[in-house]
This record gives structure tokens, C-alpha cells and sequence, in this order.
């Protein structure tokens, strides 16, 4: 995939084709798109287009929010954003004839995308801002998702003909890591590698997962802002090619009460934007200074550069209050339980899967290899959102010198002295709402208020519904 286009080398490319489709990521990670004839495409390259704000008005199943949220209401009538194309985004879709496909970053006016200042709502918007960000102080965010999913034997229509109650795995039993299971539907294993890779989105890894029909992908590891529209548009990619296979994959964090739920780990470093040397480890033989705060755990910082120890304390520190970004559902806490391969609690830990952040530094990787893993995400997290907000608190670390706030954890046991990540959605909501809470000063207002609008609502959706765990327990015996 070319990165470097102009509008020339997009006009000559789009040649011989007669339309174009377009999407941008609303507020929950999901594609908004449509399709474009050629010449209606080619005349919004240098001016944008009209996009109806209403895709950050409204939630997953285009409910409109039950609290006023200012960019799009009926207060505004829902009026247009500019969605200005990104030509770095080109590329085309094997599984629908090559078609030419784009991604967009929405502005609340024109004049608002001549100065680069995306809708504060905009979640490609806040990635381009953090990717700035770290520019200014020379540095280059990388990143590497992976994503756990469960894939069943379903229809979006056999699905709701069951009332989504028990839906048939593509294959039985736990086996992880097995060459067996994917020979269950061998087209779509092999059409998500390989079609993935045309739609300029490299897999590293493809395999199954422990759980019925679970499976496990390990995108590239790539720039930030690369890597979070490759991870999302891995997502709808995976459930086109699924569609087409007889296969319905789902990103929901915890579908099943008896098993892990699915995870979406975000690996991170950073380099040099000159050099591309990874600062996240020492830049020379000399041992860095530790400071008075982190000496009690110094042996476990072997391998970690300055940059690296304040980087992860940004994140450790700002944790409490972007939970909601990280675990974005009510369903997402679920999966944060303990004894299911999940952390509960704010913590790192050396090459530890118990902990919130894995550290992996020399002497257990080479040094280009230095990072840290971020295991908190599930599969159902706005990559747009979640590595923006790892990036800003990272940076925020970075710029005030934080120190580590907590020793590693080496056990289990330690987890007892750590504290508990938050336990629901509306937890983690009113941590991000507070006043002075870190989420704002790393977000900004705006975003903040926009956000915690919308996960109010899911909440307050979740408050109100009666479920089969309810029905079941008191129908007859209350």
C-alpha cells in the first residue's frame, strides 16, 4: 500500500473504476460509510465532503443518546460534519470486486480542516493529534494489536431467529494452537490470512485460541496511527469475509459466563523519528538513573530506558480514570474477573500475563523488541480510542517525569496489594467524569464530556433492560 499519494497519483489510480467507497470510525469503533460515484468522490478531495454528524449522535444500534451531546442533536438539527479523505488510507477490497476504499477524519467545519483541527469526537481525529504530540518531543509511537474473537456457525438472521441465545461455534471443545479445528471451515481460515494481507493489513499470526471457536489474530506491528486503522478495519474485514463463509465472528468481550473472554492486548513502543531506534530501550551501555521512588524494585527495571519507566507510569497513573475507553461496554467488565486470563487490577509485571501491563525488556527479548504490553483492552475496544488515550497518558508520563507508582507483581499473591481495576461500566464512567481527573487533562474537556455522555447512556440502557438471568431466577418463585 502506497502512503505517500497526492490528488494526481489518486486520480490516475482511480482510472479505469466508476466508484469509490468511503467510511470514517464513530465513537463505539464502527465503520459509517458509504458508497460514492468517482466524479463525486474526485471533487471532495481538496474541500471534503458532507458527513451527517448523526453517526456521534447515536450508539451502536442508532439509538440517539438520551443526554444532549452538542456536535450532533436534534438541538442542531444533526447537522454535517466535513469528512476531509485521507489519501495515505488507499487501498482496495479483494472481497468486493477491488473496489477503492478510503477512510476519513471528520471536522465540524472547513475552515476547522484547513488548520488540522479534527471534531474533538473524531477518533481518528484524537490518534493524529497523539501521534503530534509525540512528534514534537521526537518520538514515534508503534504499536501491535492482537485480537481474540469467538466465530460461529451463524447469520445476523439465524442469529436473531434464535433471540441470540446460544449460538453454534464454528468448532467444538478448547484447542488452542490446533491445525485441526480450522480444516472445520479451511475458506474462511485461509481467506482471512490471505485476504487481509491484499487489503493491506498483514497478520503476523493466524491460529485458534482456547475456547469453541475462538480464534486469535496478531496484526503487524506498524506505526500508531497505521496500526489503529488497520486493527479497525481488521474487524469489519473479518466479518465480511465471515459473512460470505457461512461464519459470524464476534468481538463481544465475554459472550460465554464459563468462558475466557476475548481479549484485544495493544503492544507498544516508541522510537526516534530520525533514527527509529527504539527508546524504549537504554541508549547506551551505561546504566540509567533510577529514581528514590523506584529503587526498592531496581532489579526489575533492568532493560528499561527512562522513557520506557515514565511512559508506563503515564499509563499506570492515568489508567483509573480512562478505564471507560479501555472497557467501553457493560459487557467488558465481565471479562476483567479473576481466574479467566484477564487483569483485575492496576499492576505490571515483568514478561507477567497476570499483570495490567506486560513488560518485556532485555534480558527476556532482544533489545529492539523492548515493550509493553497493555492487557486491560478487550476485543470490543475502539482501537482508535484505546491506543489514543495509551499514547496520551504515555506521553503525559514522559513530559512530567512520572515515576513507576507501584512495585511489579511476580505472583499471584501480589495482586492482593494492588488496586482493583474497576468493576462496571458506570464505575469506570463516573472515575472519567470527575473534575480533575487525568482522563481531561490528557483528552481534554470536549471529549470527555462527549464520551462520558455516551457511555451514560449505555448504561442507563443496561439499567433498564430485564434480563434472562432475572427471568429465569425469580418468574416462578418470588
Amino acid at each position: 500500500m502506497i502512503k505517500d499519494h497526492t490528488i494526481e497519483s489518486i486520480e490516475k489510480e482511480l482510472e479505469q473504476d466508476i466508484k469509490v467507497k468511503v467510511a470514517g470510525v464513530d465513537i463505539d469503533g464502527v465503520l459509517r460509510g458509504k458508497v460514492m460515484t468517482k466524479s463525486k468522490f474526485l471533487s471532495a478531495l481538496r474541500h471534503g465532503f458532507g458527513f451527517c454528524s448523526v453517526i456521534f449522535g447515536w450508539d451502536i444500534h442508532d439509538t440517539t443518546y438520551s443526554t444532549h451531546t452538542p456536535i450532533s442533536s436534534s438541538e442542531n438539527g444533526y447537522k454535517d460534519l466535513i469528512a476531509e479523505v485521507d489519501l495515505s488510507s488507499f487501498r482496495r477490497i479483494p472481497w468486493e470486486n477491488d473496489i477503492p476504499f478510503f477512510l476519513v477524519t471528520f471536522y465540524e467545519s472547513e475552515q476547522d480542516m484547513r488548520n488540522g483541527k479534527p471534531a474533538y469526537c473524531c477518533p481518528r481525529g484524537l490518534i493524529k493529534t497523539a501521534v503530534e504530540g509525540l512528534k514534537e518531543v521526537g518520538l514515534e509511537g508503534m504499536v501491535g494489536a492482537e485480537f481474540e474473537f469467538f466465530c460461529f456457525n451463524e447469520t445476523p438472521q439465524s442469529l436473531a431467529g434464535k433471540s441470540h441465545f446460544q449460538p453454534t461455534p464454528l468448532t467444538p471443545g478448547m484447542f488452542g494452537y490446533s491445525l485441526l479445528r480450522p480444516g472445520l471451515n479451511q475458506t474462511f481460515y485461509n481467506r482471512v490470512f490471505d485476504e487481509c494481507q491484499e487489503f493491506g493489513i498483514p497478520l503476523e499470526g493466524w491460529h485458534t485460541e482456547t475456547g469453541p471457536g475462538v480464534f486469535e489474530a496478531a496484526l503487524c506491528y506498524t506505526t500508531a496511527k497505521e496500526a489503529a486503522d488497520n486493527a479497525t478495519l481488521f474487524k469489519t474485514a473479518t466479518k465480511q469475509i465471515g459473512l460470505s463463509c457461512g461464519v459470524m465472528p464476534s468481538f463481544m468481550a465475554k459472550p460465554h459466563n464459563d468462558l475466557p473472554g476475548c481479549s484485544g492486548h495493544l503492544h507498544f513502543s516508541v522510537r526516534g523519528i530520525n533514527d527509529k531506534a527504539n527508546r524504549f530501550a537504554p541508549q547506551s551501555t551505561d546504566p540509567e538513573a533510577v529514581q528514590e521512588e523506584e529503587k526498592p524494585f531496581e532489579e526489575h527495571l533492568d532493560g528499561m530506558s527512562e522513557t520506557m519507566r515514565h511512559f508506563l507510569a503515564g499509563i499506570l497513573v492515568g489508567l483509573e480514570s480512562c478505564m471507560a475507553v479501555l472497557a467501553p461496554t457493560v459487557n467488558s467488565y465481565k471479562r476483567l474477573v479473576e481466574n479467566f486470563w484477564a487483569p483485575i487490577t492496576t499492576s505490571w509485571g515483568r514478561d507477567n500475563r497476570l499483570a495490567a501491563i506486560r513488560v518485556i525488556a532485555p534480558p527476556d527479548c532482544p533489545t529492539a523488541g523492548t515493550r509493553m504490553e497493555v492487557r486491560v483492552p478487550g476485543a470490543d475496544m475502539n482501537p482508535q480510542l484505546a491506543i489514543a488515550v495509551i499514547l496520551r497518558c504515555g506521553l503525559w508520563g514522559i513530559k512530567n517525569k512520572l515515576v513507576i507508582p507501584v512495585h511489579p507483581i511476580t505472583s499471584a499473591s501480589d495482586l492482593a496489594n494492588t488496586q482493583r481495576l474497576a468493576r462496571s461500566l458506570k464505575e469506570a464512567t463516573d472515575k472519567m467524569d470527575e473534575a480533575n481527573s487525568i482522563a481531561r487533562q490528557v483528552l481534554g474537556d470536549n471529549f470527555v464530556n462527549h464520551y462520558v455522555a455516551t457511555r451514560k447512556h449505555e448504561w442507563q440502557l443496561w439499567m433498564n433492560a430485564v434480563t434472562d438471568w432475572e427471568v429465569k431466577r425469580y418468574i416462578e418463585l418470588v
